[in-house]
């Protein structure tokens, strides 16, 4: 009896122990303030605000650094705030309140956020904007970017070679769009062409019909590809009953399918009347497939996945005591700092590299581009 009595006791022991290993593991799979934005990480949770679900590669941005903090033992709180910049500052409180570790941001607009973040400071939140610089407060510590006046470098001198304005050839009428004003990448994206195309407005080889070359006559508002197909329609008939279209500065690419849909509305795309030259950026599915059939003409691809893996070094480093790796300490004020960043660099795609930009690197499939 005595026998069954100690077997019974050593069971009953080995049973507990289990149950109290069962229970750090479940800890291990859930963030200790109970969010439930993404598996199980022992570290805390990192909150992930991004503008929209609306654009691909905010979607891309968002799963990126999912992926990348969850592998280091993070767990994640992803929102999405639909461009209402009302829900990304709700979405950023309740992080805040659930008591994150960290915010990764990229904002809807750039000088909405500074209450916000003041909250971040005062529960010692750090804070990384992410390839949206945010604006008007000290409390933003890091920036993870791409080179962004050299993306509207790309853009604008993707529009100089195919044109041939080097050779002297013109002149040519080109129409520009800028991104939108709450969001401080435009400029860079703006200026960054401009730098480029103004030498050539300024001589007559590059004429624009409407006389809109200034930012605010050009930008178009959250990045709405619609808006841009309305500002297009309105330039054609205003501009071009007779004289044709030669180029469009686009800065995004969502803005240059709304450019196309205008242009093939009144004609563009025929043999009679080929499409212009049309820039755009971010390598988005369906304008690499627009690429692919001979209408939008180049994009700027970044690589979100790089992006996503350099705000995440920055965050741990952080989180760890340490100070991220930077390159560039002089460029990016946001109104009262200066502050840190790390650029990347943008790569001009057209029909002649995309396979070995886009698909030998593994961000698209060949099937996926069909």
């Amino acid at each position: 009896m005595k026998k069954t009595l100690s077997a019974v006791c050593i069971l009953a022991l080995v049973l507990a122990l289990a149950a109290c290993g069962s229970g750090n593991n479940g800890a291990q799979g859930t963030a200790s303030d109970g969010s439930s934005g993404g598996k199980g990480g022992g570290k805390g949770t990192i909150g992930i605000s991004m503008p929209t679900k609306s654009s691909e590669r905010w979607v891309n941005d968002g799963a990126n650094m999912v992926k990348e903090f969850e592998a280091l033992g993070y767990s994640t709180d992803l929102q999405y705030g639909e461009d209402v910049v009302e829900n990304q500052v709700s979405q950023i409180e309740n992080m805040i309140t659930k008591g994150v570790k960290l915010l990764v941001i990229a904002s809807i607009d750039g000088e909405a956020l500074t209450d916000v973040i003041q909250k971040a400071a005062d529960q010692n939140i750090p804070v990384i904007a992410y390839d949206r610089l945010i604006k008007k407060t000290e409390h933003v510590d890091y920036y993870a970017t791409f080179d962004n006046f050299k993306v509207g470098v790309l853009q604008g001198s993707y529009i100089e070679e195919k044109l041939g304005l080097k050779e002297g050839k013109g002149p040519f009428n080109i129409e520009l769009f800028a991104g939108s004003p709450d969001d401080n990448n435009a400029y860079f994206f703006f200026d960054g062409a401009m730098s480029v195309l103004k030498p050539y407005i300024d001589s007559g080889k590059l004429v624009v019909r409407s006389g809109q070359t200034k930012f605010d006559q050009v930008a178009t508002l959250r990045w709405d590809g619609g808006v841009a197909q309305s500002r297009m329609d309105n330039l054609l008939s205003a501009n071009y009953t007779t004289e044709r279209v030669d180029a469009v500065l686009s800065p995004y690419d969502g803005i240059s399918i709304g450019i196309l849909s205008s242009l093939k509305g009144v004609g563009y795309g025929s043999p009679d009347k080929p499409l212009p030259i049309i820039t755009g950026q971010d390598a988005e599915l369906a304008s690499v497939k627009s690429i692919i059939a001979g209408e939008q003409t180049q994009t700027v691809f970044k690589d979100t996945r790089e992006l996503a893996k350099v705000a995440v070094k920055m965050a741990d480093a952080i989180l760890n005591g340490q100070k991220p790796e930077v390159n560039d300490e002089k460029t990016y004020d946001n109104g009262v700092k200066i502050v840190p960043s790390y650029l990347l660099t943008p790569v001009s795609v057209d029909k002649s590299n995309y396979k070995e930009v886009l698909v030998d690197s593994g961000y698209y499939t060949e099937d996926q581009l069909k």
